[in-house]
């Protein structure tokens, strides 16, 4: 029998998890198919997220929710037990602990044949383009050697991309030595003489990342942190508490963001009269997040975009309490300084950057500092990255951003959408790539249902193919 291939581009945490299920797919012995994952970094399974051997970054979601399998959720937290990793205080653990954990899954999935017939391969390369053949029922992944893989099926697993440059004008910061436009490119921190001054653009997770590693190497410059909301995320109480979900009585079917918020409002007023955290509230919607966007009319989605995307950013993706407090010690000693306002530009002055920062209607005022790191989150609209493989199924019509610039359209199973609204048969893709139609698409617990819920599409689909040979 002719085995059937799967390529998977992007061997991160989504890519990973992909490959994981469907080498765990049960009750397949009627097909065979081999899984190639790309993935051009030194190891695949932690990517970019869990890559750095800091351990000061940590997870921002407990242990306990951590699995890399949603029907066994104490495997992260027995791993941990087995390996004597670390200890987690309040359960947050290092990054590079799941880190490692991710990798020890996926090479476990590469070491041998799974059960069910399928085979994984991994190639250390990057992919350069994505060709879908006449016929639109198969593709040819190229990578960067020139190796070409013949693929029943592609899935683009390319997860979070840099932030876009803070300023379109003047560019020529870009090209300045002392300007870091991502954060997690390996050595920035290290590169940053321990009394010369930062200022960083955001005031997100990234940007406590950013504070915390350059406090582990004993900086003692001033840093200055510019943000235009100028709030912090919220912390995580330190004792997890629980509130009932209420979507099924009051929020199914809404298709007014008021009405939600409402809602919302309400039963923080109630669990704080019951003595429970808003924080509780928040998390008893986490399941069903997706079904709340995905009722809004997009009126209504650009409505939140525009008025609530900022403050929800702030209560949802929220610090683990240790790092919170580690950044209101800074602030109080004064080692960082938090600007309010929007940068308007950035300009070389020798080995210096002068930032433009405007507040409201208040006069714009300059900020001096020898490194600007940009903290930002990452670019989302697909119209603007410049990836190779993503221009060129752009150029073809085969991948087309949302209109709210979020990430790609697909539909209901992650199938990319053509440019004529068809259903790819061929081109899948999953993680932040899914934010509009799930809008929560970067964290592991939404991640790995997405993993399992294509594995098992793409299940269906290769036995559907054996059966009908």
């Amino acid at each position: 029998m002719q085995r059937k291939s799967i390529t998977i581009v992007g061997g991160g945490f989504s890519g990973s998890m992909l490959a994981l299920q469907l080498a765990r797919l049960s009750n397949q012995e009627l097909f065979t198919c081999d899984v190639h994952l790309v993935e051009p970094r030194p190891v695949p399974g932690p990517g970019l997220a869990y890559t750095a051997h800091r351990p000061e970054y940590l997870l921002n979601v407990r242990c306990e929710h951590l699995s890399a399998f949603p029907e066994q959720p104490e495997h992260f937290v027995n791993w941990l037990r087995v390996t004597q990793t670390e200890s987690c205080h309040f359960s947050f653990c290092s990054r590079q602990s799941y880190g490692r954990y991710l990798q020890q899954l996926i090479s476990q999935v590469l070491e041998w044949p799974s059960s069910n017939g399928i085979r994984c391969q991994w190639h250390n390369q990057a992919a350069k383009s994505i060709r879908v053949l006449p016929g639109g029922r198969s593709a040819v992944v190229a990578l960067s050697t020139g190796t070409e893989i013949h693929s029943d099926y592609v899935v683009m697993a390319l997860g979070n991309f840099p932030p876009p440059p803070p300023t379109r004008h003047d560019l020529r910061y870009l090209r300045h030595p002392t300007y870091h436009g991502n954060p997690w490119t390996p050595g920035t921190l290290r590169s940053i003489g321990l009394d010369e001054t930062v200022l960083l653009i955001g005031t997100g997770l990234t940007a406590i990342d950013v504070l915390l590693g350059l406090r582990a190497d004993g900086h003692r410059g001033q840093i200055t942190v510019v943000s235009g909301h100028g709030r912090w995320p919220a912390a995580h109480p330190e004792q997890e508490a629980t509130y009932p979900s209420f979507y099924e009585a009051e929020l199914a079917g809404r298709t007014r963001v008021a009405e939600v918020l409402r809602a919302i409002r309400r039963h923080v007023q109630l669990a704080q009269q019951q003595g429970i955290s808003w924080q509780a509230v928040i998390d008893s919607l986490r399941p069903d997040l997706g079904r709340i966007w995905a009722a809004w009319p997009q009126p209504e989605q650009a409505r939140f975009l525009r008025h609530v995307a900022g403050i929800w950013s702030v209560v949802r993706h929220r610090s683990p309490p240790q790092n919170a407090a580690a950044v209101q010690e800074m602030l109080d000693f004064g080692l960082v300084r938090l600007e309010q306002g929007r940068v308007q530009a950035i300009e070389p002055d020798a080995d210096d950057l002068v930032v433009t920062v405007r507040k409201a209607q208040q006069p714009a005022r300059q900020l001096v500092a020898r490194h600007v790191i940009t903290c930002t989150g990452p670019l989302l609209d697909y119209s603007r990255v410049e990836d190779a493989v993503v221009a060129g199924l752009r150029n073809e019509g085969h991948l087309v951003p949302d209109g709210l610039r979020l990430g790609i359209q697909t539909d209901e199973h992650g199938a990319l959408l053509t440019a004529q609204g068809q259903a790819s048969a061929v081109l899948f893709t999953l993680g932040p790539s899914r934010r509009p139609a799930n809008f929560e698409s970067t964290a592991v617990p939404e991640l790995r249902k997405q993993a399992v819920a294509l594995a098992q599409e793409l299940g269906r689909r290769l036995l559907d193919d054996a059966q009908t040979r």
